[in-house]
């Protein structure tokens, strides 16, 4: 398989990354060090390269019935220059994919996940009808993220758009160091950030990043992995398609009842959701904190008395609670905080505790 690049490569390369394949890309993992990076992004601002995202833009008279036909939450709420968090569900209630959902004016803009552009872009084309006009633009868009305590001082130095009055989950288009780009209030570290959406080639990439992190240097600025990426998100408890997610499970179970609009009219997997929080949830997504340093990993097993109860998801050490955390199902009775459970690792049972996510508060 050969693997794409994104227009930041040599720079990552120049920067000193570690280059792993991840979702048919060539991405950088880390470049200091993954904790080192994590607090650079919680004390500071990092910036990451996440131009391996899709973009789809929806067009057409019918844009709107079928941005509410594929995804769960209420499109219809949503006004010019503002984003919101969905989903979008087979028939039987099984998650496509998360993705965020863009009101550009005159069209709208899905962004999902690297792995899943194929296979989500070919589920929008079975579900077209009507004037519904689809285009993927993943390849024609980068995409950095600064994010960080900073990264509204640093960014601003490098456009006359006010990013203070850019609310949560809002954008504008703009110029930011001479580039017309999209500027979006939004992140996936749950620290104040920017996301910045431009034309992808090379020149134009190289622009921007050096301009960013000449505006950063007075602040320390320097490049994040994915690896720290997966570590922030994580401890502010955001749920990582194929970990924490995937066609098996179901958006009320997995805790995304909150952008799940069951009074909104048809969307794929409706009734099935209707069904299951009429019935009763079975399981449950939560998080737990270990007892000791140790690292639980996706696929481990949660036990109670010796038998397995669940299953972890995701799993990580936390840089800033210094302790073993993770995520994963188990039924209803085990899903109360405080409640003590055991995660099993390298054949040793580790107690854990289940606690309210995030597991740190912003």
């Amino acid at each position: 398989m050969n693997l794409k690049r994104t227009a930041f490569y040599d720079i990552h390369v120049a920067c000193g990354a570690k280059i792993v394949p991840f979702a048919g890309f060539e991405m950088p993992v880390q470049y200091g060090g993954i904790i080192e990076e994590h607090k650079l992004v919680r004390e500071r601002v990092g910036v990451f390269d996440v131009s391996h995202m899709g973009e789809v833009e929806v067009r057409g008279k019918d844009a709107l019935a079928f941005v509410q036909k594929i995804t769960v939450n209420d499109a219809a709420k949503l006004a010019e220059g503002r984003v919101q968090y969905s989903a979008m569900c087979y028939e039987d209630g099984g998650i496509v994919d998360d993705l965020l959902v863009y009101n550009m004016g005159d069209h709208y803009m899905l962004v999902i996940n690297a792995a899943n552009i194929a296979k989500d872009v070919e589920w929008m084309e079975k579900n077209i009808f009507g004037d519904v006009n689809l285009k993927n633009r993943s390849d024609d868009i980068s995409l950095l993220a600064v994010q960080g305590p900073k990264s509204l001082a640093t960014l601003q130095k490098l456009t006359n758009a006010d990013l203070s009055s850019i609310q949560y989950y809002h954008f504008v288009r703009g110029t930011l160091a001479g580039v017309d780009m999209t500027i979006s209030r939004t992140g996936y570290t749950g620290e104040l950030g920017f996301e910045l959406y431009f034309p992808s080639d090379v020149a134009t990439g190289k622009k921007v990043w050096d301009a960013v992190f000449e505006a950063g240097k007075e602040f320390g600025i320097g490049p994040v992995g994915l690896g720290a990426r997966d570590t922030l998100r994580l401890e502010m408890g955001f749920c990582l398609y194929g970990n924490d997610i995937d066609q098996t499970t179901h958006p009320l179970e997995a805790g995304l009842g909150w952008i799940t609009k069951l009074d909104k009219g048809e969307f794929n997997g409706k009734q099935v959701l209707v069904d299951a929080k009429s019935a009763g949830m079975k399981r449950k997504l939560v998080g737990f904190t270990l007892a000791e340093k140790a690292f639980p990993r996706h696929g481990y097993e949660i036990t109670s008395n010796g038998e397995k109860v669940g299953v972890v998801t995701s799993g990580t050490f936390s840089p800033i609670l210094d302790k073993g955390i993770g995520m994963g199902y188990v039924p209803l009775s085990y899903s109360k905080p405080g409640t003590a459970v055991n995660v099993n690792i390298r054949n040793k049972e580790i107690a854990a505790t289940v606690v309210p996510l995030p597991f740190i508060k912003k």
